[in-house]
């Protein structure tokens, strides 16, 4: 792009719109570009999936680490096959039950898929989103699509065209409004080349949810509980991840995120004055325990039910960033598997 370009935003919202994104999103994806479209999750930033030197514009536009792997993006069950090197008995009834949607099954990856698609790894994470344009985009192309999410790297994921115009509009040509993403956080990730099956990433698609499907006990589909690298440690000293989403610090807001339990607004006064934070210094954000008093910078309340906590949770934190606040008070989620996926992106968003 050249020197203060800003992307193009195209609008989705009638059927004539909508044929005109599609066409001119493809026309730059068959060229190689990398453009930013919306999936039901959160904002993707797209390249072909089998076209390497799209892919590294990926890593090159978000400043993506090198050893970090990208989901890919398919429209159907052919298109998944074409990229797994086998397709097992476990993906073909997960994605029977849960496809188009928020789910990525990792399998083992064709030769079609370019090492730097899966950081060198020898397998590939697969999804059939749900959004009406990026299937759209696909079936358009004829080929699946490397989508991690459209910011840079380590920042809050964008669940707005808006989101994605703030963090990488000088540095693409399209952004694709599709409207507010449905879903709000990535998508569960689930590693079925081992036994039992694995959720690394947890989403808003529960591991009990796979286990029924699968045939097995709930407790039989465990979650990742732990990010893959140790602080101070080098890529190299790392096994390659098979999902993203798994780095120690990620999905992080410019404010420092702090999270918290309390039980009424002097008791959160207590503890902020306990690590020297004065409450003017705090976006709060709460959902059960909602501070009354005017000395907070801003108090932003948050629905007390999961999905659609999920929906609205990035957007709260971009928020806070446009607002230029310094910290960012959370308070501390219900317990129990509903809330297990916006509890992973709060513990790596707080991590120091």
């Amino acid at each position: 792009m050249k020197p203060g370009q800003i992307a193009e935003l195209l609008p989705t919202h009638t059927a004539a719109l909508f044929a005109v994104a599609v066409r001119e999103a493809s026309r730059l994806l068959r060229a190689g570009e990398v453009v930013a479209l919306p999936t039901e999750t959160v904002y993707g930033l797209a390249a072909n999936a089998y076209d390497p030197a799209a892919v590294a514009r990926i890593y090159e536009v978000k400043g993506r680490p090198s050893h970090n792997p990208i989901i890919v993006h398919v429209s159907g069950l052919d298109l998944a096959r074409e990229c797994a090197a086998s397709w097992p008995a476990e993906a073909e009834l997960l994605a029977g039950a849960f496809w188009p949607g928020p789910l990525t099954l990792v399998v083992p990856r064709s030769t079609l898929v370019p090492d730097l698609v899966t950081a060198g790894g020898a397998t590939v994470g697969l999804r059939w989103p749900s959004h009406p344009f990026i299937q759209a985009v696909i079936r358009e192309c004829g080929f699946p699509l490397a989508a991690p999410s459209a910011n840079r790297s380590n920042e809050t994921s964008p669940t707005s065209a808006r989101h994605v115009q703030r963090s990488l509009g000088g540095r693409i040509q399209l952004v694709v409004d599709g409207g507010q993403s449905q879903v709000g956080i990535e998508s569960t990730v689930v590693d079925l080349t081992v036994t039992p099956p694995r959720v690394l990433r947890p989403g808003m698609v529960r591991a009990a949810s796979l286990a029924a499907v699968l045939g097995l006990e709930a407790a039989a589909v465990p979650e990742a509980g732990a990010a893959v690298s140790a602080p101070g440690s080098s890529p190299r000293e790392q096994p390659v991840p098979r999902s993203p989403g798994q780095l120690t610090r990620h999905y992080s807001p410019r404010a420092r995120l702090l999270v918290l339990r309390w039980r009424d607004e002097a008791d959160l006064r207590t503890q902020l004055a306990g690590r020297g934070l004065a409450p003017g210094l705090c976006h709060v954000l709460a959902h059960g325990q909602i501070p009354q008093g005017p000395a907070f910078r801003n108090v932003s309340v948050i629905p007390h039910d999961a999905e659609a906590y999920a929906r609205a949770l990035y957007a709260e934190l971009h928020r806070c960033d446009e607002e230029e606040a310094e910290w960012i008070v959370v308070e501390a989620l219900p317990e129990g598997p509903a809330w297990h996926g916006i509890a992973d992106r709060l513990r790596r968003a707080s991590a120091s």
